[in-house]
């Protein structure tokens, strides 16, 4: 049996059409993304980075300003399987981008933790997420959510279906 294991780190290099598709996915087809205006900043194979600028249809507690923790939570969770996403890209890298976007079919959450730290009051806050382990039906996933200071107001844990 021949096992495919994940490039180290820093080896892979994404084609601009594997991220502009990935973004497209991620920005506009997913239409919930949309609605928390989720954008992606960056996709390395070792993780990825994503936006969410404040506005107030995503206030949960009007007195303050602060984030609703539904958002955090469906952030947290969007960025996970984007990092998934990129990880299961850099394993198939002999694949065109095309038929690596076809991977992503299954993929799903199986289980989901956030910790609120901190509460989530700013003028716009950054998402990242890697991958922990990637198995061939299960990934298991680590992410944080930051204030505009660099403060870090959340993390998450997850596990995800990907076969």
């Amino acid at each position: 049996m021949t096992r495919t294991t994940t490039p180290p780190a820093g080896t892979v290099d994404f084609e601009p059409e594997f991220i502009a598709a990935l973004k497209t996915l991620f920005e506009e087809k997913i239409v919930f993304n949309q609605a928390l205006g989720l954008k992606v900043v960056s996709v390395r194979p070792e993780g990825v980075v994503g936006r969410i600028d404040m506005r107030p249809s995503l206030v949960g507690h009007y007195a303050y300003n602060r984030i609703h923790g539904g958002v955090v939570s469906a952030g947290l969770d969007a960025m996970a399987g984007l990092a998934i996403m990129a990880a299961i890209g850099a394993r198939h890298m002999d694949e065109t981008p095309a038929q690596r976007m076809l991977r992503f079919s299954k993929l799903g959450t199986i289980d989901l933790r956030v910790d609120y730290l901190r509460p989530a009051i700013g003028e716009f806050f950054e998402l990242r997420a890697e991958v922990l382990r990637l198995g061939s039906r299960v990934a298991s996933t680590r992410m944080e959510f930051f204030g505009a200071d660099g403060q870090l107001l959340s993390t998450g844990a997850g596990a995800y279906i990907v076969s």
